[in-house]
């Protein structure tokens, strides 16, 4: 390795490294290329040569110059120079030597946070593998975040720089936090030796096992830490806050500063940006918050709370039913409570709903008209006999309609209840009882109220009693202490009729006043989702993994590694490759597990052990040379070659110049630059030599459209004009969008579509002609005729298309489109025709087909009988219905134009494949039938 210091002027790239200097030795070499150059002879100049200009260019004495020009001498000496200079591996700010002599260990940080700056971290893991590789020293590589598949973290490996290349492509960030403790278990199995240099590329933030991995790194030798900007460091989104009736969403950076902005979107399932609000951090604080106050079905629609411009897990908060404010409807109307709201129904039910719903008031049909998912009745409204059937209907339809025991419903016969109950209630505390109050019983795993805490100090009261039934236990979602149902319920085909047997306000319990009440009404609420009570309030029931994120925030489907989550631990889950963050569930019934409720707020990395050096990510890059140097060496070789044909006279400027074979003007000069470049050592001078051109042999043949320039340069698929613009454009896109097929899948090089027309153009040019024939074609005149005949007779390929289905054992005169190609075939040689045979060369001539559908599939296709065919026995003649241009026809975006009919997108795939044996028959012919014979020639070949 050589180093040529500091460049002058330019002290923040530092110094030029070869690493292979031995290669400059050859610049020694220039002196004899330049003499090579110089005595090779000038190559002869290409002119024109009419007869009658011989005599007027005629000179009287003889030019011919013995060396190549001096600036072109010099050209082509910087081309050699660059090329050596470039294979020897120029460097531009290399870095400093590793310290150390034994192998290099490079730590890297690749658990959600690194997902940000991770090309900072690629980049700064290549230049440790260069420079390792130019001091000759293995390579290390140890990832600190568990591997996708769970198992455990094993010692890393010492490898050579090619095998640590493939090792850091292989390495990508990982959607949950990284377990430094079991990075630092791994490396004491590690082979160190003396003289290891260990670098971590972290990822700027504190996690468990931080100290553990540092003391580990420094007792091994050498140590040194990037860290990158704590602007730079990740930010991390919790799950937005349930019981407010705004949306607000917490958002954390590691470190205090100054004051910053950040922007957080809502979006909705099909990507849209349902809103951005900012969340600004004041100075020294390291949380923000943005709030969203949006209309109850708009913030329904939000599936995913980001930030903006951050591509990681962590900066992702998903949503679930959790955070939807349900439409809940309040039977009744609340100017009725007068001036005592405190005694009032709609003041509790309201207080206790505002945070996660939204509320809606009036009679009971209204409210179910209006949308509501969740209806409330309170006892003082009294319900006709048409809103007890319209709340059955509400029900059975997937609503959930909740009752409120009191006076009214404890005397009344009621049936819209979920059990049968007794007349009157039960009064559990006063002067006449001896009872006492009741509390609450622990809530049963399988009631929607699972999970929830009963407080000591709620007390019951009165209520109403349900009639013993057999199945008054399975109805029963919480009882009081001596178990009697406090609430019950019964399913009402896809919704629930739910009955409180205690009144809405503090009247018969002080349940209206507690916490538990709210929470109560929120599991109530949340069933209008449609989740599975058993699913979602069983603790120890499972969700398997529906989505789950990348580390660059991205949803996709779950890897195989992911394991069902438990509920219990949905609070506070335990993010790992086996419960990735996403959603999981059901498509139905998802439930979100964000990064951001099983990571604790991000802080500042910080070493305690001594003796740790610490680098940014922002230093200046190393740049390979070499790449630059050769891209320059080409460049100068193309400048080099397009002199070599100016002065050889093959680029006169101002007129065009085709050579013999028509590749025409581009054609000759890509492949004299080609020539050129290869043999840049050959001279070149102005010695002149005539020689006949490719002018006067265009000028006799009369070639000189560029129409029919690119026809024969080029293979074209043509179809025929038929004047009618809607027919036609049909016909273009579809051999449009046939010649890419081409181009994807064959090696037939299809240019694109032609249109021609038979009375005028040349057809010679063109291997296959689709030729639409709508009812309104026009006659043919004489001379498309001929030359439709003569295209016929010398081996060209016709595919006529009636465009209606309409083929079939009756001929070609059951449609008006049929009865229109009966004409005109009458005019044209057309021979005796059959149905395709199932051996005929187009059911296999690139692909194995059965049957040959377009936008129909129903007609049938023709050819010509064998007795007929001549030409090596190939069908000059296609005819069918089934519009096969409008099944292939494309438009720009890529999408088609014209829809399937019956068979759908398979039907339009072997459209394409029937398209593509056409093409392939036209250009090989019977070759697909020959090979039959090729095990008999096998056979002959061996006697």
């Amino acid at each position: 390795m050589t180093t040529l210091g500091t460049i002058p002027g330019i002290p923040v790239w530092g110094s030029l490294v070869f690493v292979m200097p031995w290669i400059l030795a050859a610049l020694a070499v220039l002196p004899i290329i330049y003499w090579l150059l110089k005595a090779t002879p000038p190559s002869p100049r290409r002119v024109t040569f009419p007869a009658i200009r011989l005599l007027l260019d005629l000179r009287t004495q003889e030019e011919t110059p013995d060396r190549t020009p001096l600036w072109l001498l010099a050209l082509r000496l910087l081309v050699a120079a660059l090329i050596i200079v470039a294979l020897a591996r120029p460097i531009l700010n290399p870095g400093d030597d590793l310290p150390g002599t034994g192998p290099v260990l490079v730590v890297v940080d690749n658990g959600w946070a690194a997902a940000a700056g991770w090309d900072d971290r690629q980049e700064a893991l290549s230049s440790i593998i260069d420079r390792a590789a130019r001091q000759d020293r293995r390579i290390a590589i140890l990832p600190t975040a568990p591997a996708a598949d769970a198992t455990p973290a094993s010692a890393p490996r010492a490898v050579r720089a090619d095998d640590a290349d493939d090792i850091a492509a292989g390495l990508a960030p990982l959607p949950w936090p990284v377990d430094r403790a079991a990075a630092a278990e791994a490396l004491a199995e590690f082979e160190t030796g003396s003289g290891v240099h260990s670098i971590w590329l972290s990822d700027g933030l504190d996690a468990p096992g931080t100290d553990t991995l540092a003391t580990v790194l420094a007792d091994m030798g050498s140590v040194q830490a990037t860290v990158p900007d704590t602007t730079q460091t990740a930010r991390l989104l919790a799950p937005p806050d349930l019981d407010t009736r705004q949306l607000t969403v917490p958002v954390h950076r590691s470190s205090a500063g100054d004051e910053e902005e950040v922007a957080i979107r809502l979006i909705a399932a099909d990507g849209r940006l349902l809103d951005q609000r900012p969340a600004r951090f004041a100075e020294d604080a390291t949380t923000a918050s943005a709030s969203f106050d949006l209309p109850a079905d708009l913030r329904n629609e939000a599936v995913r709370a980001e930030i903006d411009g951050a591509f990681t897990a962590g900066a992702v908060a998903l949503l679930d039913e959790r955070w939807r404010r349900r439409p809940v409807g309040i039977v009744g109307d609340p100017s009725d409570s007068g001036a005592q709201p405190l005694l009032d129904e709609y003041h509790y039910l309201s207080s206790a709903l505002e945070p996660f719903s939204d509320i809606r008031t009036g009679s009971l049909t209204d409210l179910a008209d209006g949308g509501a998912a969740v209806i409330m009745v309170p006892d003082s409204v009294p319900l006709s006999l048409a809103d007890r059937q319209r709340a059955e209907e509400f029900a059975r339809t997937g609503g959930i309609v909740v009752r409120f025991a009191g006076p009214r419903l404890a005397v009344a016969e009621d049936p819209l209840v979920p059990v049968p109950l007794r007349s009157g209630d039960r009064i559990l505390s006063g002067a006449l009882t001896w009872s006492e109050p009741m509390a609450l019983a622990p809530f049963d795993d399988a009631s929607p109220f699972a999970g929830l805490s009963a407080p000591e100090d709620i007390r019951v009261e009165r209520q109403v009693l349900a009639q013993p039934t057999g199945d008054l236990a399975s109805r029963s979602w919480a009882r009081l202490e001596d178990g009697t149902p406090l609430v019950t319920a019964v399913r009402r085909d896809d919704g629930w009729l739910v009955l409180l047997h205690t009144t809405a306000t503090p009247e018969w319990s002080n349940l209206p006043l507690t916490g538990v009440f709210v929470e109560m009404l929120q599991r109530l609420v949340a069933l209008s989702e449609g989740r599975s009570t058993a699913t979602d309030a069983n603790e120890a029931a499972t969700l398997d993994p529906l989505q789950t994120l990348a580390a660059n925030g991205q949803l996709g489907p779950a890897p195989p590694t992911a394991l069902p989550i438990a509920v219990a631990s949905l609070g506070e889950p335990q993010i790992g490759p086996r419960h990735p963050p996403g959603f999981y569930g059901t498509a139905d019934a998802r439930r979100a597990v964000s990064l951001g409720a099983g990571v604790a707020p991000p802080a500042p990395l910080v070493f305690e052990p001594e003796g740790i050096a610490t680098a940014s990510y922002e230093t200046a890059p190393e740049i390979d040379l070499m790449p630059w140097l050769l891209t320059a060496a080409l460049c100068l070789l193309v400048i080099d070659g397009i002199v070599a044909l100016v002065l050889r006279g093959l680029v006169p400027f101002g007129e065009r110049v085709a050579q013999p074979g028509g590749t025409g003007t581009v054609g000759s000069l890509l492949i004299a630059i080609m020539i050129a470049g290869i043999g840049a050592g050959a001279g070149i001078g102005a010695g002149t030599i005539m020689v006949l051109s490719a002018e006067s042999a265009r000028a006799d043949t009369g070639v000189t459209d560029d129409r029919t320039l690119r026809a024969a340069t080029n293979t074209y698929l043509a179809y025929v004009e038929t004047g009618m613009p809607g027919v036609d454009d049909v016909s273009r896109s579809g051999l449009e969008a046939l010649a890419a097929v081409l181009r994807g899948r064959t090696s037939v090089d299809a240019a694109g579509a032609m249109a021609v027309n038979p009375a005028s153009d040349d057809l010679t040019f063109f291997p296959l002609i689709y030729w639409p024939v709508p009812p309104e074609h026009p006659d043919l005149s004489s001379e498309a005729v001929d030359r439709v005949n003569d295209y016929l007779a010398h081996g060209g390929m016709i595919v006529f298309d009636t465009r209606d289905r309409g083929l079939s054992t009756q001929g070609f005169g059951g449609t008006p489109a049929g009865r229109r190609l009966q004409s005109l075939a009458g005019t044209l040689d057309i021979p005796a025709l059959e149905r395709v045979p199932e051996d005929h060369v187009l059911t296999r001539a690139f692909y194995l087909l059965q049957d040959f559908p377009g936008r129909y599939a129903e007609g049938d296709v023709w050819v010509e009988t064998p007795a007929e065919r001549v030409n090596d026995g190939v069908s000059g003649v296609v005819i069918g219905g089934n519009d096969w241009a409008s099944a292939w026809a494309r438009d720009d975006t890529g999408r088609a134009m014209y829809p399937i009919a019956g068979g759908g997108e398979r039907q339009r795939e072997m459209s394409y494949r029937f398209g593509v044996n056409l093409v392939i028959y036209a250009l090989t012919g019977n070759y697909k039938a020959d090979q039959v014979h090729v095990p008999a020639i096998l056979e002959r070949l061996t006697q």
